[in-house]
């Protein structure tokens, strides 16, 4: 482990805990005014609440990982297409909150921005070199979408970002310093997991005074799943499916369920399993807790994982991750007793 690196990558995360709340401090007047968030029939929230506060986030943490890296640093110039479509996927959202858009040019726009980052990989860097590169790229670009999707999804809950998206960082930020993953994307977790934290006391359960918005959790998602592809690109991708496994399974086995009844699956709703873990008298802390210590759990799998290095233990640890969410799933489902 180096020691500047393992610095760096703590001076990051402090610096954008400071100034992500710092900045969701100065919008709070502005989002009251301009951003209000009223209950409706899908909300978990009761009273009219800002939304918005992901400007700070994603404003933190690129900022940040443009200083941590150095502004005229080659590895900075080769993350501008990911800060850009950041940016653009984020004004989407910014869009999308106050004046919804329609499904179809909604979806477009975010796989522009989605393809802008995958078809800027180098051709050199393949999850699966048995496969054309092109099929491999569709996937990803597929995959990529939903990921983005899936992260706004799960934004649900007062501190659900949270739950996720801190154990995610955190574990990737060890990787890196470990020699798993490289400079870039264990920096901008660092940053990313920061301006998380510092977003989350404006955001406690029960207490919340502002949410993310589409504006933060679109380019949330962007983010940690590039993070994600660049760990799978480094030779472990079964940590990079064992990271956010839980909300893989929750979003796409509601979409699945949803599909199979037929219903508009794509119209918001309030049928993810921890918004039933609510609805079935689960406090909004207990869920997330519970969200958050799977998430840990996951994430000492992810290291076994990239220790041991072997695909039968790989396969092994996936079935027991696997196991371990469709638990958590079916405990969501019943009544608390």
């Amino acid at each position: 482990m180096n020691p500047a690196i393992g610095f760096a990558s703590m001076i990051a995360a402090l610096t954008a805990v400071i100034l992500c709340a710092v900045l969701t401090w100065a919008l709070m007047p502005l989002l009251r005014r301009y951003a209000l968030a009223r209950p409706n029939a899908r909300s978990s929230h009761k009273v009219p609440t800002p939304q918005g506060a992901g400007i700070a986030v994603i404003a933190a943490t690129l900022i940040v990982t443009t200083f941590a890296l150095g502004p005229t640093a080659p590895a900075l110039l080769a993350l501008l297409p990911l800060f850009a479509a950041a940016v653009v996927i984020g004004i989407v959202g910014a869009v999308d909150d106050i004046r919804p858009i329609p499904v179809l040019p909604r979806l477009a726009l975010q796989a522009l921005c989605v393809g802008a980052v995958v078809l800027t990989l180098p051709a050199d860097q393949q999850i699966v070199p048995a496969l054309p590169l092109w099929l491999e790229r569709a996937a990803l670009l597929i995959g990529g979408l939903w990921f983005v999707n899936l992260v706004n999804f799960m934004d649900g809950l007062d501190w659900m970002t949270v739950a996720e998206g801190v154990p995610v960082t955190a574990a990737l930020v060890v990787f890196g310093l470990l020699g798993a993953l490289s400079q870039s994307p264990m920096l901008l977790a660092a940053a990313l997991g920061g301006a998380i934290l510092g977003f989350a006391p404006f955001n406690r359960p029960g207490a919340a005074k502002v949410f993310l918005g589409d504006v933060g959790s679109l380019p949330i998602g962007l983010l940690l799943g590039w993070c994600l592809l660049q760990l799978a690109l480094q030779g472990h991708a079964a940590a990079a499916l064992l990271l956010p496994l839980y909300y893989l399974a929750d979003s796409t086995l509601t979409l699945l369920r949803r599909m199979i009844r037929r219903e508009r699956f794509w119209l918001a709703h309030r049928t993810h399993f921890y918004q039933r873990a609510t609805d079935n008298g689960f406090p909004v802390r207990a869920v997330v807790g519970q969200v958050c210590l799977l998430n840990l759990t996951l994430a000492g799998l992810a290291g076994a994982s990239i220790a041991l290095r072997s695909a039968a233990t790989d396969l092994l640890l996936l079935g027991i991750g696997a196991m371990l969410v469709a638990a958590v799933l079916r405990r969501f489902t019943r009544p608390r007793a």
